[in-house]
């Protein structure tokens, strides 16, 4: 085993390498408008996960996943050589729903927000029911005969 520093910081420079690969080298046509959001390695070293995200449709999603393992051997390649390492990791590229979910939580704190916003609207022209404040409250009576008895 490695030690926990040293995996994370191979991870990052994959994770560098990776995107610097996409941006500059790899010259692919289906490769759309990728994003390299994280890498995690494997603990002995040998396998690295690549989570990446695509900004488009669907279509060009698969295509972009496509275009990634298609060059996984030449991306490969180069993390070995720029990292030096014995062995270099096999690389899994793997869609990060990250960025998807975060969306939807936005729109449904939107959409909480602006439940609120109706609710607050509603109760500007509230009245009670009852009293203002429905708590009984000891007679002051009960109070100075209770302090006598202690």
């Amino acid at each position: 085993m490695v030690d926990a520093a040293r995996a994370r910081k191979l991870a990052d420079r994959i994770q560098q390498i990776v995107a610097e690969m996409l941006e500059r080298r790899i010259k692919d046509p289906r490769l759309g408008f990728i994003t390299v959001t994280d890498t995690r390695i494997t603990a002995d070293l040998r396998e690295a996960t690549v989570f990446y995200t695509v900004f488009g449709s669907e279509a060009e999603r698969a295509d972009s996943a496509a275009a990634l393992e298609s060059a996984k051997g030449i991306i490969r390649s180069e993390v070995g050589r720029q990292t030096g390492v014995r062995f270099t990791p096999t690389l899994t590229f793997k869609h990060d729903p990250l960025p998807d979910s975060a969306r939807q939580l936005d729109d449904l704190i939107n959409a909480a927000r602006a439940r609120d916003a109706e609710v607050a609207r509603k109760a500007e022209n509230a009245s009670y029911a009852g009293e203002a404040d429905p708590y009984k409250k000891p007679e002051e009576g009960l109070e100075a005969a209770g302090d006598d008895q202690a």
